[in-house]
C-alpha cells in the first residue's frame, strides 16, 4: 500500500488492538490514525522512518509499540530516550493518558515533529525536549526510562541513569535478546527480566529488557 487509506489501515490496528487484548477506546484508537498519517505525511520531507508502506508502519510501529504497553503498568512518569519519530513514546502516552511521557532527541526535524504530533493530538501528557540525555534538565527523575533500536543497553543505562528515580527501571524494545550486550552492563546494573513479545502481524523476535539497579529487590 503506497497511500494512505484510513479505513483499511484503522481495520488492521483495531484487529492488532484485539489480538493484544489492549482496552483502547474510539478516541485513543482515532489518535493513533492520526499519528500514523502524521508519520506517514512527515516522512516523505523528514526521513523519519525507513518504513514508507502505511500498513507495514501499522504492524511494525504501532502494534509492535502497543505489544509493550502492558510492561509500562503502574508507571507514572515515563522517559523515551532517542525518542526518534515518537516510538514508543507516542504510542505509550495515547495508550496511557494518565502517564506522563517525556521525549527526547538530539535531531531538531524529529523533535519539530514530535511537537507537531501533541499539539494536533491534544496530548497534554507528554513533553518534548531537543538535547542529549546526558545533558537535559529535567524536573523530577523518571520511574521508567524507554528506547527503542536506540544504542547498546550499557550506553542506554550510562547515559541516562542519572535520570532513573531511586526503585525505577529501564526498559529496552529490542529485536533479537541481546547476550552479548547484557554481558557488558556496568556492574551497578542487572537484567532483571528479558519478555519476549508476539507482534500481531510481525514475524519477527521481539524482546523487552528489564533492567534494574544490582541488588534493586522488586
Amino acid at each position: 500500500m503506497k497511500f494512505f487509506d484510513r479505513a483499511v489501515l484503522s481495520k488492521a490496528l483495531a484487529d492488532g488492538i484485539k489480538a493484544l487484548s489492549l482496552d483502547l477506546d474510539e478516541k485513543q484508537h482515532e489518535q493513533l490514525l492520526d499519528y500514523l498519517a502524521l508519520l506517514f505525511k512527515w516522512n516523505s520531507v523528514y526521513n523519519l522512518t525507513s518504513v514508507r508502506d502505511p500498513m507495514q508502519m501499522v504492524t511494525h510501529h504501532l502494534l509492535d509499540s502497543l505489544a509493550a504497553v502492558p510492561a509500562f503498568d503502574g508507571a507514572q512518569n515515563v522517559l523515551d530516550v532517542g525518542a526518534g519519530g515518537g516510538l514508543p513514546g507516542i504510542v505509550l502516552a495515547i495508550a496511557k493518558p494518565g502517564m506522563k511521557v517525556s521525549l527526547i532527541d538530539t535531531v531538531h526535524k524529529k523533535t519539530a515533529f514530535l511537537k507537531q504530533v501533541k499539539a494536533e493530538l491534544g496530548l497534554a501528557n507528554v513533553t518534548v525536549y531537543t538535547a542529549k540525555v546526558q545533558e537535559v534538565q529535567v524536573p523530577q527523575q523518571f520511574d521508567v526510562i524507554t528506547s527503542r533500536a536506540f544504542a547498546d543497553l550499557s550506553d542506554f543505562v550510562n547515559w541516562s541513569g542519572h535520570h532513573l528515580a531511586e526503585g525505577g527501571k529501564f526498559i529496552a524494545l529490542k529485536g533479537v535478546a541481546p547476550p552479548d550486550e547484557q554481558e557488558r552492563l556496568p556492574g551497578e546494573w542487572k537484567v532483571s527480566e528479558l519478555r519476549p513479545l508476539e507482534v500481531p502481524g510481525l514475524n519477527a523476535e521481539r524482546h523487552l529488557v528489564f533492567i534494574e539497579r544490582s541488588g534493586q529487590t522488586g
